[in-house]
């Protein structure tokens, strides 16, 4: 592939027919290899060689049209997209990419379609988009600014409501064979590996200061994110922050005391202790957290407020966890017990984080 790429450039002709030899069906069959979305092939030698596959055939298609304009290099070029085969390119030209491969592909017809139907109803083509837009515009690029304007292609075009629903479609949590689970949210308390690929998202966002993103804009689309497809529990949210990073944790719970939303940021502060109990966190970051958002509120009886409410929290929490281990109701595997379980641990360690920064602060 290699010396082919070489000999494209000797001279126009020699180019334009190894480009017509590309275009052929028996040229497709031999250089663009259909199994490119196996989803077995992750991790293993076959992936890597077909990754090197690839960006030895983009480097090609790069120097056999690099005389050419953006539209005709485009027509060559509809099977694969790779870092090597855009590297270079301005942003104009990279927004025409995106555009006909949209008009190549229906993709933005299939959005629609997905974002405008019942979430899960249509589990095939949730499939198909996910798998497109994470193997051909997102997974591959080295440089996550890269990453970060490709997705910024995808989802700026929609409204806020729609860019969360196609972000837990493309980075939601997926059964074994792929499907989009979405109840998984909304059911029960899940682990990391439900929620790490959208706090990764996020964090794309927001860390490489994408164009077309402020802050603002990250966080109401995690606020968003947090009713797709029905409002989470908590805790789950409580997670995501936590995954999410500090910068995102503290201006989302900023956001809501700037906003008058004092009782909901309590709540949040109890779910974030349970987490920190669970996966053995440092209770510390909690309450330090806590701390920085207290200076936010503008008086001190604000901020006395907001810390009553937060051991209102504790308390109203409590009760609504120990009434169904109370009256019987137990789960199969004693979820609820041992979530109540964990709950007064975590409130124990809370509280004694607090204990230990007052003694610092009289002592000092």
């Amino acid at each position: 592939m290699k010396d082919i790429g070489m000999l494209s450039m000797v001279s126009k002709t020699v180019s334009q027919h190894i480009i017509n030899y590309i275009s052929t069906s028996s040229g497709s069959r031999r250089l663009l290899l259909q199994n490119f979305h196996d989803l077995d092939l992750p991790g293993t030698k076959e992936e890597t060689a077909l990754l090197e596959h690839y960006r030895a055939l983009g480097l090609l298609f790069k120097r056999c049209t690099l005389l050419l304009p953006t539209k005709e290099r485009l027509k060559y070029i509809h099977k694969i997209l790779s870092e090597t085969l855009t590297a270079g390119w301005d942003e104009l030209e990279c927004h025409r990419v995106y555009n006909f491969l949209c008009e190549l592909t229906n993709l933005s017809r299939k959005m629609q379609t997905l974002v405008c139907n019942k979430p899960g109803s249509s589990r095939k083509l949730e499939l198909r988009v996910r798998l497109f837009c994470r193997h051909v515009l997102l997974d591959h690029w080295t440089h996550r600014s890269d990453s970060a304007f490709w997705l910024t292609r995808i989802l700026k075009p929609w409204p806020m409501v729609n860019q969360a629903r196609l972000l837990y479609i493309i980075f939601g949590p997926t059964s074994h064979d792929g499907q989009v689970i979405w109840q998984e949210m909304i059911e029960g308390p899940t682990d990391e590996s439900s929620l790490k690929g959208l706090a990764n998202a996020i964090k794309l966002l927001y860390d490489t200061g994408a164009k077309g993103w402020t802050a603002d804009d990250v966080i109401s689309l995690v606020d968003e994110l947090s009713v797709v497809p029905r409002e989470w529990l908590l805790e789950n949210n409580a997670r995501l922050l936590i995954l999410s990073g500090n910068n995102i944790c503290f201006t989302f719970m900023a956001s809501k005391a700037v906003n008058g939303r004092a009782i909901e940021l309590a709540r949040l502060i109890v779910f974030l202790a349970l987490v920190c109990e669970k996966e053995l966190y440092c209770m510390d970051w909690t309450v330090r957290m806590m701390q920085k958002v207290c200076k936010v509120f503008n008086t001190a009886a604000e901020r006395k407020s907001f810390l009553q409410s937060v051991a209102n929290a504790f308390a109203c929490v409590t009760m609504e966890m120990l009434q169904p281990v109370m009256s019987g109701e137990r789960d199969d595997d004693d979820r609820g017990f041992l979530n109540l379980f964990h709950l007064l641990h975590a409130q124990a360690n809370f509280h004694k984080e607090v204990l230990y920064l007052t003694m610092n602060a009289v002592s000092s």
